[in-house]
């Protein structure tokens, strides 16, 4: 289908939007999901137009957060694997499942993870305790939970996305003795490979609209560059406000719709 130019341009806006959030937490996929909607996509193929053109925004987002991963090499490519592998079981869940398959719990994972961001610096401080305490040290990049956690969160992020940024810091705030600003900019290449897997998948077995593809896919490139500006500037106690707040923002949307 045609879009309007006024159709056109909300969809670039959004895409600007969601490419600026998605940086510095996430859920960008609540802004341009009912965009897309709104113009007349049937949700399949807004959610599979969506997936890709966000692609871009998230390889910019990860780029200005560069600086964040040095030294992060071997976490990275640890943990991509598990994103990559959650990514395309959640992409081929899209087209197999009914969208109600994951109505019910994605909002309680996110409260969960909101709770866990919330307390983070004290239930990261008391399990840092009892590791002094028991004289074992923990896993650089995690560990095998750590794993299994960003490959469930990972085939939400394929299924659907809406939030995946605030599940994966929630699950490497806890399980990872590192900076907000350093486990973020893990957050980012996460949510590239999780994207970029899935939008690979999609352009071979699924529907969707070129126009709204590239529409998004400028404007999340945009809005990683400014997300990460904004997001390498705001103080840890800042940061962790703001992911809450998005948080708490999409599970009133994914409930109330």
């Amino acid at each position: 289908m045609a879009l309007s130019i006024w159709e056109m341009l909300a969809v670039f806006a959004a895409g600007t939007a969601a490419g600026t959030i998605n940086t510095i937490v996430g859920s960008g996929t609540l802004i341009t999901f009912p965009v897309l909607l709104a113009t007349g996509l049937p949700p399949i193929t807004a959610n599979v137009s969506n997936a890709l053109g966000l692609v871009p925004g998230s390889i910019s987002g990860a780029i200005g957060y560069r600086s964040e991963l040095k030294g992060q090499t071997t976490r990275v490519l640890r943990l991509g694997a598990a994103a990559l592998l959650g990514g395309l079981v959640g992409a081929i869940l899209l087209l197999a499942l009914p969208s109600e398959a994951f109505d019910a719990i994605v909002p309680v994972l996110i409260g969960i993870a909101l709770v866990l961001v919330l307390f983070q610096p004290r239930i990261a401080a008391a399990v840092q305790r009892r590791r002094e305490a028991s004289g074992t040290e923990a896993h650089p990049d995690g560990g095998a939970a750590l794993l299994v956690g960003l490959f469930l969160a990972s085939i939400y992020g394929g299924y659907f996305g809406a939030a995946q940024g605030v599940l994966y810091i929630s699950l490497m705030g806890l399980l990872l003795h590192d900076s907000l600003q350093r486990i973020n900019a893990v957050k980012n290449i996460l949510g590239a490979v999780v994207n970029g897997v899935a939008a690979v998948f999609f352009l071979f077995v699924a529907d969707f609209d070129w126009t709204a593809v590239l529409l998004i896919a400028v404007g999340s490139t945009i809005g990683g560059q400014i997300g990460a500006r904004v997001g390498k500037r705001l103080p840890p106690t800042v940061l962790r406000g703001v992911i809450i707040a998005v948080g708490i923002v999409a599970i009133l949307q994914l409930t109330l719709n």
